[in-house]
C-alpha cells in the first residue's frame, strides 16, 4: 500500500516498493522470503540473519533477532543475534474490548502484540516489507490475530473514522516536521469521532534531548532518520488542531524510546 510517486520518508521504503513490483535486481538470494534488502541493517547483520535462518533452531524470528538493535533507543543492542524472548512493552491504554487499534510504524510488532493482548483488534503499518513479514511470522507464532500492512504514515490506506485508537511510538520524531504534520492529520482523519490517540514525540527541553542537541552543536537534523525536536506548545498546537483535545505527559525522562 506504499505510494511510489512521492518522496519516501526512509530509503528502505524504496526497496520495499521494488520488491513489491517484482524487481529481481535487488533481491538478496540468500533468503528471498526474509526481504533482507528492506530491513535497513548492515551486511554483517544480514549475514547473521541468514545464519540463524539456516540454523532453524531458535524460537526467536531471525529478522527480529537482529533488527532488535534499533528497538527502544538501542537499549537492546547487546542482544543483537542473541535474543532469548520477545521484549513486549506494556501499553498504557485501558483494555480494548474489541476496539480497532492502529499501530503506526509497527516494525516487528512489539506494540501491536501488546495491544492484541489487551483485547484490541490490531492493524500495524510500516514501510519496511521485511519488518512487516517478520511481524506476521511473530504474530502467527504467538497465535495473535494481528493484521499488518506495508504503508506510509502520511497516506494511511484507511477510511475516515476507521479506528478507535491510533498509536505510534518513537516513529514520527524521525520525520521532517512537514511530514509529521501530514501524519498527525491522517491520525485525526482515521480516528472515530470519540477516538483516542497516543503518540510519543520528543520535547527539545528534555534532559536527553538537550544532551543530544548539544552533542550536534544544535545544528538540527542533518540525516534522513535524525530526530526532530519539538517544543511543548508546538506539539499541543499541532495535535489539538489535527486531532482534538490534547494532553501531554512525560515519557522516558532520561531518553527517547527507552520504555
Amino acid at each position: 500500500m506504499l505510494i511510489d510517486d512521492v518522496d519516501q520518508t526512509i530509503a528502505l521504503a524504496n526497496a520495499s516498493l521494488d520488491r513489491a513490483k517484482g524487481s529481481s535486481k535487488i533481491v538478496d538470494a540468500r533468503a528471498e522470503g526474509l526481504y533482507l534488502e528492506s530491513l535497513g541493517i548492515s551486511e554483517d547483520e544480514k549475514s547473521g540473519v541468514v545464519q540463524l535462518y539456516n540454523d532453524g533452531h531458535s524460537d526467536i524470528d531471525p529478522v527480529v533477532s537482529f533488527i532488535i538493535g534499533a528497538t527502544n533507543g538501542w537499549s537492546f543492542k547487546e542482544q543483537i543475534g542473541k535474543l532469548k524472548e520477545y521484549p513486549i512493552p506494556e501499553l498504557r491504554m485501558h483494555n480494548g474490548d474489541g476496539d480497532k487499534f492502529l499501530d503506526i510504524g509497527c516494525n516487528w510488532g512489539r506494540w501491536s502484540i501488546s495491544a492484541a493482548r489487551k483485547g484490541f483488534r490490531v492493524v500495524g503499518i510500516d514501510p519496511s516489507l521485511g519488518a512487516i513479514m517478520a511481524a506476521r511470522r511473530v504474530a502467527n507464532q504467538l497465535e495473535l490475530p494481528i493484521g499488518y500492512v506495508g504503508a506510509d504514515a502520511r497516506f494511511l490506506p484507511f477510511r475516515e473514522g476507521s479506528f478507535d485508537r491510533v498509536f505510534s511510538y518513537s516513529v514520527l520524531q524521525h520525520f521532517s516536521k512537514a511530514n509529521a504534520k501530514k501524519s498527525i492529520n491522517e491520525i485525526g482523519r482515521t480516528l472515530k469521532a470519540n477516538g483516542e490517540s497516543l503518540v510519543q514525540m520528543p520535547n527539545f527541553l528534555g534532559v536527553r534531548s538537550l544532551e543530544q542537541q548539544m552533542r550536534k552543536g544544535f545544528r538540527g537534523a542533518t540525516g534522513e532518520f535524525d530526530v526532530r525536536y519539538w517544543s511543548v506548545p508546538e506539539l499541543k498546537r499541532v495535535f489539538s488542531r489535527s486531532i482534538g483535545n490534547t494532553n501531554i505527559s512525560v515519557d522516558c525522562y532520561f531518553g527517547l524510546g527507552l520504555q
